[in-house]
């Protein structure tokens, strides 16, 4: 099988971390495999944080909720994003930058975050590192942006953490829903989604029982605890202050 593809295929999040150090050159490597993913209109809006410092990374564990595996992680690289840098660019050229406040705005900078976060994990992945993305720093954005000095204009909206995997504490490759209600022909097919949904709860209730995790919750159960409300009920607000609107006005 094509290499690119195997590593893809058994991707999984690394939450334990060997205290092994991450080499310069691999991380510039890492990070500059990437700076060349794609962006829209080739703007570039997305900025990374990198952070080495430990009582940092224990800082932004904390803000995180208190989560052990960004604690001891080796790296942790905050994707952010950056209408700052657009700004600049267009007053240059002599423009009044308004795509911040625009619904449009919050998705493209979200969508190039989302490129930008697959690019640093397979590129990290493919030099035998271990990598989970972290929403959490969302808990606290505010703490987040005081703490990495983030301008106007810019948010931290995920990050990721990065170090050499624990082998010996290395997790299985979690199964997905069923392929036929994920990639659908021509159409979205909602009969094929709700039945990917109720084969899926089997499948990963089966999964967790045999690895003798039988208090881990099914899918069903795991979205509505999370979805039926709102969890980072502060990024609106932070949004907002930080120049954000979601209006396409």
């Amino acid at each position: 099988m094509n290499t690119v593809i195997q590593q893809l295929l058994n991707r999984t999040s690394v939450r334990s971390f060997s205290g092994e150090k991450v080499k310069d050159s691999d991380l510039e490597l890492i990070l500059k495999a990437a700076q060349q993913a794609p962006s829209s209109i080739n703007a570039q809006q997305i900025s990374l944080i990198v952070t080495r410092e430990k009582s940092t990374i224990e800082q932004i564990a904390k803000i995180a909720g208190g989560q052990p595996q960004v604690a001891s992680a080796e790296v942790f690289i905050t994707i952010v994003v950056d209408f700052n840098r657009t700004d600049i660019a267009s007053r240059l050229a002599n423009k009044k930058q308004i795509i911040e406040q625009s619904a449009e705005g919050i998705i493209v900078g979200a969508g190039d975050a989302g490129i930008t976060l697959n690019a640093l994990q397979t590129a990290a992945n493919s030099l035998g590192y271990g990598t989970t993305a972290i929403g959490g720093i969302r808990n606290n954005p505010q703490a987040m942006i005081d703490l990495l000095k983030l301008p106007k204009k810019t948010f931290p909206i995920f990050g990721i953490t990065l170090g050499v995997p624990n082998e010996s504490l290395l997790p299985k490759i979690k199964p997905r829903v069923p392929l036929e209600s994920y990639a659908m022909n021509e159409v979205y097919n909602h009969q094929r989604v709700e039945e990917g949904v109720k084969a899926y709860d089997e499948t990963l209730r089966r999964w967790w029982d045999s690895q003798k995790l039988n208090s881990m919750k099914t899918y069903s159960e795991e979205v509505g605890m999370f979805y039926s409300n709102i969890y980072f009920s502060s990024v609106a607000v932070a949004f907002s202050q930080q120049g954000f609107k979601f209006s396409d006005k």
